[in-house]
C-alpha cells in the first residue's frame, strides 16, 4: 500500500508518519508542499484549511490530519510487524504518551517560531521561557512517570517521544537534555538505530 502525503523534510510531525509507515510496511508518495506558520501553501489548504502539514490524501482527495490521526491511519492498514496502538491494558497509556510527546514537541516549535520568525523587537521572553519549561516539565514526566511505558515495546508513544527527542536535537542543539534525563537518553540512543528512525533524520 502507498499513501500520498504532503511532505516536509524538518517537520517532525510529519516525521512521525514516515517512522510509523517504515514500521508498518506502508510506502509513501511525497506530494511537494511548502508549509510556513506565516505564509500558508494554498495547495495544501486547497485540502486541509489549517495548511500544516503533515496532510494525508486519500484516492478521492479526502484529505487525513494531524499526525495523530495519519499515524492510526497507516497503522490499520499496515501488513508488517505489530500494531503501533496495542489493543490490549496499555492502550490508554500509548495514547497518552503519544499526546505527550506532541505536546512538548509542540512547545519546542513554539519556542523556536517566537525566536526565529517574530522580529526581534517583538519577542516576548516570558512566552519563551513559558515553552522550554514546558519541554523541561515533560522531559522530567518522560525519565519518570512515563519511562516504563516508553520502554515497553515500540509503538505510537514511543514514535512520538523519538521523534520530539530528535527535533530538539535538530533545532536546540545547544540544550544539554541528556544529562538530567540518563534513561531517556540511553533509550534514546539505542531507538535511534532503528532503519524507520535512522531513514528519517532530517538534514542539517
Amino acid at each position: 500500500m502507498t499513501i500520498r502525503l504532503f511532505f516536509s523534510p524538518a517537520s517532525p510531525f510529519v516525521r512521525k508518519v514516515m517512522v510509523a509507515a517504515h514500521e508498518r510496511g506502508v510506502g509513501i508518495e511525497k506530494l511537494p508542499s511548502a508549509a510556513w506558520p506565516v505564509k500558508r501553501d494554498p495547495e495544501i489548504v486547497r485540502h486541509n484549511s489549517t495548511g500544516k502539514v503533515p496532510c494525508l490524501l486519500l484516492d478521492d482527495d479526502t484529505p487525513v490530519f494531524d499526525s495523530r490521526v495519519i499515524c492510526a491511519y497507516v497503522d490499520a492498514r499496515g501488513t508488517v510487524g505489530e500494531t503501533l496502538y496495542p489493543q490490549d491494558k496499555r492502550r490508554f497509556a500509548v495514547l497518552t504518551l503519544e499526546a505527550l510527546g506532541d505536546a512538548i514537541l509542540e512547545a519546542a516549535l513554539l519556542h523556536r517560531y517566537e525566536n526565529v520568525l517574530r522580529p526581534e523587537e517583538k519577542r516576548w521572553d516570558d512566552w519563551s521561557r513559558g515553552q522550554m519549561e514546558k519541554v523541561d516539565s515533560g522531559l522530567d514526566d518522560l525519565e519518570g512517570r512515563w519511562f516504563d511505558v516508553l520502554s515497553d515495546g515500540f509503538h505510537a508513544g514511543s514514535i512520538a517521544v523519538a521523534c520530539t527527542l530528535g527535533y530538539l536535537d535538530f533545532r536546540f542543539a545547544e540544550k544539554d537534555w541528556r544529562t538530567a534525563h540518563p534513561k531517556l537518553a540511553a533509550w534514546f540512543a539505542e531507538v535511534s538505530a532503528r532503519p524507520s528512525l535512522a531513514a528519517s533524520v532530517p538534514a542539517a
